[in-house]
């Protein structure tokens, strides 16, 4: 079997498009349809409620679209909406997302992670599942970063390694005074619990230092996109 209608994709932004960029490489013959809710954005500081009407309204245009499958690009609506989706599309695959605590855990020597993502990620069941599970030996300590989801969509898809002069150095500014209280926490790990981190993953790397393992979850949710397409018979022919 095979399907050629496109993969759907959310968010609040332009924070989504690493998810999506991150399918495409996986999956080229896929076709994509990417919905940036920039008029609502951000999601973050919203109530749950507010939350799910944007996502199941985001859902519908997709739907209109065609689409076979969902992947909620956002790690604050999957946390306020995910289940509400799931139960009132039954016949659509959804792909949500939750910070990469367990990973992070695994792999953390120094037995410090940190979670940078916004309220809306911390207050939501799939995180708090995850970190009880899978890091009870570690110490988690969890940054909110709403400032960050701003001024990337203020970059309007600049690539942040381009930057230059004053602009360059505004926004490393930004970025250390959220790092460095946690690399001087002792964090080996620093999760980017939110899709538009990932587009400022080469300064956070750059202001963290070598000792440090930045992890971008964009990889891992291409990977369970695919696995579901192939797993239902949808993969375009």
């Amino acid at each position: 079997m095979s399907d050629a209608r496109p993969v759907g994709f959310f968010d609040s932004g332009l924070g989504g498009t690493c998810i999506r960029d991150a399918f495409a490489a996986l999956c080229p013959r896929e076709k994509t349809v990417y919905l940036a809710d920039t008029a609502n954005c951000p999601y973050g500081n919203r109530p749950a409620e507010e939350i799910v009407r944007l996502a199941e309204a985001n859902v519908r245009k997709l739907l209109a679209q065609d689409c076979k499958m969902i992947v909620v690009a956002c790690n604050t609506a999957t946390a306020a909406a995910i289940d509400y989706l799931r139960t009132t599309y039954p016949e659509v695959p959804f792909i949500g997302l939750e910070p990469a605590v367990k990973p992070a855990a695994l792999r953390s020597k120094s037995g410090v992670v940190a979670v940078l993502a916004t309220a809306g990620t911390f207050n939501g069941r799939l995180y708090n599942e995850t970190k009880a599970k899978f890091a009870k030996n570690v110490t988690v300590i969890a940054a909110v970063a709403d400032e960050f989801v701003l001024e990337v969509e203020r970059l309007k898809g600049t690539r942040v390694e381009t930057l230059t002069g004053p602009r360059r150095a505004r926004l490393e500014r930004i970025v250390r005074t959220k790092i460095d209280p946690l690399v001087a926490a002792g964090a080996d790990h620093i999760v980017l619990g939110c899709t538009h981190f990932p587009h400022l993953k080469p300064l956070i790397e750059a202001v963290a230092g070598p000792g440090v393992t930045v992890v971008d979850p964009s990889p891992a949710v291409a990977l369970q996109a695919r696995r579901v397409l192939a797993d239902r018979g949808l993969l375009a022919p």
